[in-house]
């Protein structure tokens, strides 16, 4: 569904990708893991047309995606953000329902409202959550109303950034399984970019290790233990020595 072929993206003097390669199937939970500044968060913004590759083709079923109709393509899309990113001055149910009432495909703040609500009970929030404000909730329940805005619009590909930093592992854990479940349930393409190993193996299908802005290693789930790759074992492992310098 996704196509990602000899991808290079450069700040000044920083290269931060240098020729990636990766294909997404439709339906599938891909993973990204490697340490900060080794181009996860770049690779997102290029897929979705946020940052242009210097070099290399992103395609989504066949088509460039720096070309074409912008708001047709981004309709396709949902996103959680790494710290939910939720509007302060907007109650949670009109944060959920954010898109839904905007763009060529608005509905009735009424029908927004409805969907929003349902949303928000499948991430396990209460219909009264609706009408407070993002800093009137804890940490998880903002990640949730992320979450639930993320489905709202029934996108068929969903990015997650960092979906369980600051949260404790409890509650990291029962965004891992939300995620799990709904992907699963909606059918969607699902890409993640993460470091937390336990989100790794609760949600992903494929995996793929970012390092130096290239692809040290790709492979589905089961065979993540067993890989022998030098950069792989060392970064789930936690190891402070291998090909992996730590910053100090």
């Amino acid at each position: 569904m996704i196509s990602i072929k000899d991808v290079h993206k450069s700040f000044t003097n920083n290269n931060v990708l240098q020729g990636v390669n990766m294909e997404i199937a439709k339906g599938e939970s891909m993973v990204i893991i490697g340490g900060s500044g080794t181009g996860k968060s770049v690779l997102l913004k290029c897929i979705l047309g946020l940052e242009n590759p210097d070099s290399g083709k992103i395609t989504l079923d066949g088509k460039e995606t720096n070309k074409g109709d912008r708001d047709v393509f981004l309709a396709r899309f949902g996103m959680l953000f790494q710290n939910a990113a939720l509007f302060d001055s907007l109650s949670v149910w009109q944060n959920v329902a954010f898109r839904l009432m905007r763009g060529p495909n608005k509905i009735s703040k009424n029908d927004a409202r409805d969907i929003a609500i349902e949303k928000l009970r499948r991430v396990g929030l209460k219909p009264e959550v609706g009408e407070k404000f993002p800093a009137e909730l804890s940490g998880g329940m903002q990640k949730r109303v992320g979450l639930a805005r993320a489905i709202a619009a029934k996108p068929e590909i969903i990015f997650f950034d960092e979906p369980t930093t600051g949260l404790d592992p409890i509650m990291a854990g029962v965004i891992n399984e939300l995620i799990r479940e709904i992907v699963v349930e909606m059918g969607a393409t699902a890409l993640t970019i993460t470091h937390d190993m336990s989100s790794v193996r609760s949600i992903a299908d494929k995996v793929t290790m970012l390092h130096d802005g290239q692809v040290q290693w790709s492979g589905k789930i089961h065979e993540l233990e067993n890989t022998g790759n030098p950069y792989l074992e060392q970064f789930i492992n936690g190891h402070a020595v291998g090909p992996i310098e730590a910053v100090r």
